[in-house]
């Protein structure tokens, strides 16, 4: 008689706990208007708890690794005259934080891919749900939760201290939203369409010109990587039905939005092509310009947070921020990243791989944050580390199915994958 030895019952799934505290990590990022926020303090059980499970490291992560540790180097060297300075010292340790969960989720959504990076998806989704709810609560005064409370000047701003940045943390969800009704993904067609409208309805009411801009570029651009790279006439048929229904019923929730004189008036203010602190010599662009020659002639930049002591005003623009925060070649090293991240971020959208329709939803919310980056100031905002995380994790995966591709190839096995 045989006995089979059963192997003895697991107190747990490390793999589900581990997951289920990235699920609140990433959610946490929906909430900036308190510091620190609950999305530091849940980061000190998801990074370690992951750390200690081990992990694995791509070749192609190390380019990434490469260029954001040494631009965040740059700023300690940068840093080194006004050590004694606690703003300047804080916002260097806070640069360094955020780098640190940038790589977190470059190492984490480079292994088991897919899964991983849907899960936090979904997480992100989540707390911007919440986040849109608070500015629209805010918006309209509900029970007293306007100005001071979820909104500022008569702008949605939710659970974060400024309505530009909530618009332009919702510009990932919304893009990924439209993604899975166009494609048929969505478990509830009805409820992914109620979701898109509430966070579309949180953006809009942010009334921020920067995350318009990036709304309607993310969208685009998805819309058109989608449909170039579909092969199927009926999904192409899809795409551009879900498309014009989705532009439809955002229209007719614009449209019954500005019926209301008060909100017609601020989207009128907001949306002109300049306004007041704009313009003039010492407006953002006449800082920006006066800045440029003055750099020129410092290697080491202004150092770290010190812009806004030199022209009473922060800089307004992420690319001279690096310069004058990080020096000459940490602001190389921030142009590097962002090019390479581009470069590799396109690539996944237009060539087939296991990577392509995640990257079709993360990358142009990217690419759009970084044109933002001309006119505000996107160093510090936790949800672009996010996604250059998550770009880099699914360049990872790319980087293996197209390994494997080639060694099949080599040994004349036809790739099915």
């Amino acid at each position: 008689m045989s006995v089979t030895a059963q192997a003895a019952p697991r107190l747990f799934d490390y793999e589900k706990l581990v997951g289920v505290f990235v699920f609140i990590f990433v959610a946490c990022g929906a909430i900036g208007v308190i510091e620190p926020s609950p999305y530091d303090f849940a980061s000190l059980v998801a990074m370690p708890l992951w750390f200690f499970g081990g992990f694995r490291i791509h070749r192609s992560f190390l380019v990434f690794g490469f260029l954001i540790l040494l631009f965040n180097i740059m700023g300690f060297l940068a840093l080194i005259p006004y050590w004694d300075n606690p703003d300047s010292s804080l916002y260097q340790y806070q640069s360094a934080y955020l780098v640190l969960t940038g790589l977190f989720y470059a190492l984490y959504m480079g292994d088991r891919t897919n899964s991983r990076v849907e899960m936090c998806l979904r997480a992100y989704t989540a707390g911007s749900v919440i986040a849109a709810v608070c500015g629209i609560l805010g918006y309209f005064n509900v029970a007293g939760l306007g100005d001071e409370v979820f909104a500022h000047a008569g702008r949605a701003s939710g659970t974060f201290k400024d309505p530009n940045v909530l618009g332009s943390y919702l510009v990932l969800p919304i893009v990924w939203l439209a993604q899975n009704l166009m494609l048929g993904r969505a478990r509830s067609a009805l409820l992914t369409a109620a979701t898109l409208l509430v966070v579309f309805l949180g953006m809009f009411l942010s009334f921020s010109r920067g995350s318009y801009g990036a709304t309607l570029v993310a969208f685009t651009l998805m819309t058109a990587s989608v449909y170039r790279t579909s092969t199927n006439v009926k999904m192409k048929r899809r795409i551009v039905t879900a498309t014009l229904a989705a532009i439809a019923m955002i229209a007719v929730l614009i449209l019954v939005l500005l019926l209301n004189p008060e909100t017609r008036e601020i989207f009128a203010l907001r949306t002109a092509a300049v306004q007041d602190y704009d313009a003039g010599e010492t407006g953002r662009f006449g800082n920006q310009l006066r800045s440029i020659p003055m750099l020129l002639d410092r290697f080491m930049g202004f150092g770290p947070l010190r812009f806004r002591l030199v022209f009473n005003l922060e800089p307004h623009n992420s690319y001279v921020g690096a310069f004058a925060n990080n020096g000459w070649i940490g602001g190389f090293l921030f142009l590097l990243l962002v090019g390479v991240t581009a470069w590799i971020g396109m690539r996944m959208m237009f060539a087939a791989s296991p990577a392509q329709r995640q990257a079709q939803a993360v990358v142009p919310a990217l690419l759009a944050l970084f044109l933002q980056g001309f006119q505000i100031d996107i160093d510090h905002w936790r949800f672009l580390f996010f996604m250059l995380g998550a770009v880099w994790g699914l360049e990872a995966l790319r980087a293996r199915s197209a390994a494997k591709s080639t060694q099949l190839r080599s040994l004349g096995v036809p790739d099915v994958s």
